[in-house]
């Protein structure tokens, strides 16, 4: 089992234990090995949701982080991006550092969370990096300016809520895309009995969906736009290895484009049904 393998690798390379707190729903840990990286996690053999080596936000630890980053080569000039889902805040901070004339709003349910990432990961806000408690629903359907760029990456201990994946909050969130804008979305296929009714939904709400995989996990990113226009594969992936060059990102954004790049990912037709709000 895959949580087997994590408590033995923990075991293997001990990590002193930083901090042990409570968010609304479980217990967060926060180790640090003897490199200086520090993660975060669900209790303990959980999956990490943020590991940082403190001082190098261009790093990316964890590959599914870098895999959302080459989602971004589908905007031509982010100026505004929305974070929904901060955990130790690895993801704002490396936008941050590559768009420093772009406005980040980060944005997370829990001040808990939020304060851990501050004290433990070094993420603090400026002029152009803001963070918000909130739902990250609740903060997408409450009226405001338009982003290049939304990033949905808010899993809780018990995965991706329902409730960031509805017909109704998808819809509400093309909705404040700017045009030309890009909606990346973190996934995971296995264990998701609900992936084919998430990509299905996707498919319904946007003119375009895009995915591909993260290397050795069960992650998959899409990418969901509103306008019809494709461009071309190989345009894509020079825009990729532009953006990594001119802004010092020391990874392979094109290479990451590369695995398994799909157009009109996951089951085809109409029978997987669509995940809608419960009705009132």
């Amino acid at each position: 089992m895959r949580w087997l393998a994590r408590v033995a690798s923990a075991l293997a390379r001990p990590r002193t234990v930083l901090h042990v707190g409570r968010s609304t729903e479980s217990r967060f840990i926060v180790t640090q090995d003897g490199g200086g990286r520090r993660f975060l996690q669900f209790d303990w053999g959980g999956p990490y949701q943020s590991v940082v080596g403190p001082g190098f936000p261009l790093r990316l630890e964890l590959p599914y982080t870098r895999a959302v980053v080459a989602g971004l080569a589908f905007v031509a000039t982010p100026r505004r991006i929305l974070v929904v889902g901060v955990g130790g805040g690895a993801l704002p901070m490396f936008l941050r550092a590559v768009f420093p004339g772009a406005h980040i709003d980060a944005v997370d349910t829990d001040a808990g969370m939020l304060d851990v990432a501050r004290r433990y990961f070094g993420f603090h806000e400026d002029a152009v990096l803001r963070s918000h408690v909130t739902d990250g629903r609740r903060f997408i359907e409450t009226p405001g300016p338009p982003y290049d760029v939304i990033i949905l990456d808010a899993y809780g201990p018990r995965g991706l809520p329902r409730t960031l994946s509805t017909r109704e909050f998808l819809l509400a969130t093309r909705a404040r895309l700017a045009p030309g804008g890009a909606v990346v979305s973190n996934v995971v296929r296995t264990p998701n009995p609900l992936f084919p009714s998430m990509v299905r939904t996707y498919q319904a709400c946007f003119e375009q969906l895009y995915a591909f995989d993260v290397a050795e996990t069960s992650n998959r990113i899409l990418v969901a736009l509103a306008h019809r226009e494709k461009l071309p594969r190989a345009a894509l992936k020079s825009r990729a290895e532009r953006l990594a060059r001119s802004r010092g990102v020391p990874f392979s954004l094109r290479a990451l484009l590369a695995r398994r790049l799909d157009d009109g990912p996951g089951p085809p037709g109409s029978e997987q049904p669509l995940l809608t709000d419960p009705k009132r």
